[in-house]
């Protein structure tokens, strides 16, 4: 024990016997940004060096042509790409608002409310969690079919509130608050509404904001929502438009790859930004998912 003694484990300032932790994390940092950058410099090269052989990581000469001729770019239907990012936007901050809200109440009643067949949900809920979405395609179009949701603008919003992994996460979230905790709170005469906006979401910020992350990502990467279910154009999301920029459907292939790598950087830009936000609650989500 000498041998340690006034040595902490995890100095508060800078001591040398880090040196061998930095020394393998900044490589490996290095190594993980590296396709972060690729996406910035693909994004901002002129059409000779996109197309250039040997490949170049990073650009020579950057330009915002690839930005101008997106911006200026219709789909063959006179569809402006701003139509297309517009639906995207709009979708994306009602279904990851409304996916939060769902899962928190949901949880909220499945962990600390007492009703009928409480676990079976449950467990349907688990259940759901053993299919991909490839599974269950003709199903889901049957049963949008039935409900008069082809090709309206709400089929891209229903379908994907119901999150099955953001129920479980927040459920389980809510297990650790202390009963004690609920019961105080309705002895002093607090509704359910007021237990839940004062008590239970305070508590699990960090499972809200794994949820909205999720769900940010499923819903802003979709292209299965506008491939199938939806015909008309000024429906369609940006990121079904992405899919078309390098086909004949432009006109120019040549000139589509640009706008391909100007697009990509658009679609990147904001899932690094939602998770440099939320990625401390993140970590939360992940110390309390494994601590019992």
């Amino acid at each position: 024990m000498s041998a340690f003694h006034g040595t902490k484990i995890n100095p508060d300032r800078f001591h040398k016997s880090q040196l061998k932790f930095y020394a393998f994390l900044i490589p490996l940092a290095i190594f993980m940004a590296m396709p972060i950058v690729f996406v910035f410099s693909h994004a901002f090269k002129p059409i000779d060096e996109l197309f250039a052989y040997p490949p170049r990581f990073f650009v020579q000469k950057p330009t915002i042509q690839n930005f101008i001729d997106l911006m200026n770019n219709t789909s063959t239907s006179g569809v402006p790409m701003s139509r297309y990012l517009f639906n995207s936007i709009t979708i994306t901050l009602i279904v990851v608002f409304v996916t939060v809200l769902i899962s928190t109440m949901a949880g909220y009643a499945l962990s600390k409310k007492r009703f009928r067949l409480k676990k079976t949900i449950f467990e349907i809920n688990t259940l759901a969690l053993m299919f991909v979405s490839a599974a269950v395609v003709i199903p889901r179009y049957l049963l949008i079919e039935k409900v008069g949701l082809l090709d309206t603008f709400l089929v891209h919003i229903f379908p994907l509130i119901a999150m099955p992994i953001g129920l479980f996460l927040v459920k389980q979230f809510i297990d650790q608050i202390p009963n004690e905790l609920i019961e105080a709170a309705q002895m002093d005469g607090a509704t359910d509404f007021q237990i839940f906006r004062k008590i239970i979401i305070p508590l699990v910020k960090p499972a809200i904001a794994t949820i909205a992350i999720l769900s940010f990502q499923l819903v802003w990467n979709n292209t299965e929502t506008s491939t199938l279910f939806v015909d008309n154009e000024n429906l369609k999301t940006f990121a079904f438009y992405m899919t078309t920029l390098t086909t004949t459907s432009t006109g120019n292939t040549v000139a589509g790859q640009g706008m391909a790598a100007a697009a990509s950087l658009i679609m990147f830009i904001p899932n690094l930004i939602i998770f440099i936000i939320l990625q401390s609650q993140v970590m939360n989500t992940m110390a309390h998912s494994g601590i019992k």
